[in-house]
């Protein structure tokens, strides 16, 4: 691990570690390992979103909303991280030996907060933006609107504007991704630290993903990969993949940021 570089904070100093490319697989491996310690309300937590997130997609495929469906399921990545924040706590609690309620996971009162909020509002706002930035660039790859689900899916997959749509709102979609893991890889689990405003932890943030740019570009291909398999499932395998991943985003964050009074 090379020298820290450091930045002044709310919390005094905080120290952006350098890792290497072995680092994600780690964090897989000890997010892994922290499920397995309290699986009850972890599998609990991700059972709750993994129901959410398939009624919400079912209702839509069935009023033949199946646009939104699609944009919906890839602009998840977008609030992931605040929907999280129960997971962070868990393994804020796991980590000093504690172990987590469900009760804990869900009221978790660090992060009810001003900080949090202003970080949420960010999220929602980007996430909002894409929404409509999908609509445009369906609206100009196709001269008729599609009414029912299986007139979309066969625009989408048999057609040249289906195709140069999927292909655009990718690109885009892969941009706004970039800038919002970019604001939020470190700086969500790091508001349950009081210490530390939003501003200061966004910034941490920024600085994490350029000090740490190859092992964070990993470690982001397996966030989604591991996210799209499991939407791909139906939501089924959120119940534990979700759990997995937000425990060990915790141990990235502890990793890759040192705080000091």
């Amino acid at each position: 691990m090379d020298q820290p570089q450091s930045a002044a904070g709310g919390a005094g100093r905080i120290h952006i570690n350098s890792v290497d490319l072995s680092a994600p697989f780690r964090w897989l491996g000890q997010g892994w390992v922290d499920l397995w310690r309290a699986p009850g309300p972890c599998l609990v937590y991700g059972l709750a979103l993994a129901a959410f997130s398939t009624w919400i997609c079912y209702a839509l495929y069935t009023f033949n909303a199946a646009f939104w469906v699609l944009t919906l399921t890839l602009g998840f990545v977008f609030v992931a991280p605040m929907l999280a924040m129960g997971l962070y706590e868990a393994g804020r609690r796991i980590e000093a030996g504690e172990r987590p309620r469900l009760r804990d996971m869900i009221l978790v009162r660090q992060a009810v907060r001003q900080d949090t909020f202003y970080l949420g509002l960010a999220l929602l706002l980007i996430y909002l933006l894409w929404g409509r930035v999908a609509q445009i660039v369906y609206g100009l790859n196709t001269f008729s609107l599609q009414h029912t689900t299986a007139d979309f899916i066969a625009f989408a997959l048999n057609t040249k504007g289906g195709h140069t749509m999927l292909l655009v709102g990718t690109i885009i979609g892969g941009v706004f991704a970039l800038l919002t893991y970019a604001l939020v890889v470190v700086s969500a689990p790091m508001l349950l630290d009081t210490r530390v405003n939003v501003f200061s932890a966004a910034a941490a943030s920024f600085r994490a993903l350029d000090r740490n740019t190859a092992p964070l570009l990993l470690w982001a291909i397996l966030l989604v990969a591991l996210l799209l398999i499991s939407a791909a499932t139906g939501f089924t395998a959120f119940i534990i993949v979700f759990p997995w991943l937000g425990l060990a985003s915790w141990r990235a964050y502890r990793d890759l940021v040192t705080l000091e009074d």
